[in-house]
């Protein structure tokens, strides 16, 4: 089981500004040097992690009302984040999209885009409601493949009621620093040649650190490249409707559909 630690007291009673700007940490890169980190949190970050975490117990619970379970993954669920950090919420098992898009419009929640995402051939086509710029909830439209599943946990992840108790577990960031979470803030240290002791620490296969790691070191030595499919819906258009329309036009897209595995 992932390691798991309360909130620090200090993020109980205090609240950041909504103004903070979030957004993907595109420039992260992987550290190779092993050495091990006592990282301690200011005020700030634990008031970041508070109201962060706060925004994803609301989109949690909206869902849960429908009966919809879902995880916040990443920095909210290991504890490690700063002003640029995203909440990214996840749908593993998914109903309808339209149930989905009914229980957040019923707790009031709007989404601002709608895309389809493909990041390869072999990887399944998701969905991805943008309900800011530093809030998504994401599912899958194809059946995952295990170490598709399994990245979540990898990054670390955690259920509603996890939040709520004020749980943060392990992870690893896009540095690949695994992270575990004491009290004051975190240790970290490399998985670089530790990779089957992350496995096990995190619950996951070894298959699915080495994914990760060939894939971020990739794009730190290439740079971000484009992902396979990517598409905006129109406003009258389902999830499933957009996928099957680009399944039709694209033949790898439809072997994808035939053979999940």
């Amino acid at each position: 089981m992932p390691d798991k630690t309360r909130l620090s007291p200090s993020d109980r009673d205090n609240s950041v500004p909504a103004a903070y700007s979030l957004g993907n940490l595109l420039g992260t890169k992987p550290e190779t040097h092993p050495e091990t980190l006592q990282v301690a949190y200011t005020q700030e970050q634990w008031r970041l992690l508070s109201l962060n975490r706060q925004r994803a117990k609301d989109l949690l619970s909206a869902l849960e009302q429908r009966q919809i379970r879902a995880i916040v993954h990443g920095s909210i669920a290991r504890g490690d984040i700063n002003k640029d950090s995203d909440v990214d919420v996840f749908i593993s098992d998914p109903p309808s999209s339209f149930q989905i898009e009914t229980a957040l419009e019923q707790a009031k929640i709007f989404p601002a885009n709608r895309t389809v995402i493909q990041a390869t051939p072999s990887y399944a086509m998701k969905a991805y409601i943008e309900i800011d710029a530093a809030t998504t909830v994401s599912f899958p439209l194809m059946t995952m493949r295990r170490v598709e599943r399994e990245f979540y946990r990898f990054s670390g992840e955690v259920m509603l009621a996890q939040l709520a108790a004020g749980r943060r577990v392990v992870g690893v960031d896009k540095r690949l620093k695994f992270i575990e979470p004491t009290e004051t803030g975190h240790v970290e240290t490399s998985i670089l040649g530790r990779e089957e002791q992350a496995a096990k620490r995190l619950g996951v296969a070894v298959e699915t650190v080495l994914d990760r790691v060939h894939a971020l070191m990739k794009r730190d030595a290439v740079g971000r490249t484009g992902v396979f499919i990517k598409r905006e819906l129109s406003p009258d258009e389902t999830f499933e409707l957009a996928m099957k329309r680009i399944a039709d036009e694209n033949p790898a897209v439809r072997r994808r559909l035939k053979n999940p595995r």
